[in-house]
């Protein structure tokens, strides 16, 4: 694998631990303050799915990446 591959490769890899990290702590901030303001469950539901929405994103981030890897390796 090139150098720039690899360099892609890692690139990618920082904008996915990112994305977990900024999903984990916008979820956790925002149930957070949420509870202390006295949101209803509905928004507190609403943090919850777009929380889950920010981890399948992540996931399907990794997918690509392993994908991409796979193919340069054969």
């Amino acid at each position: 694998m090139s150098d720039a591959k690899k360099q892609q490769h890692e690139r990618k890899g920082r904008v996915v631990a990112l994305v977990i990290a900024g999903t984990a702590a916008f979820w956790v901030l925002g149930l957070f303050i949420g509870n202390k303001i006295g949101l209803s469950q509905r928004w507190l539901a609403l943090i919850d799915l777009f929380a889950l929405a920010g981890f399948v994103l992540a996931i399907a981030m990794i997918w690509q990446i392993w994908r991409a890897r796979r193919d340069n390796e054969g």
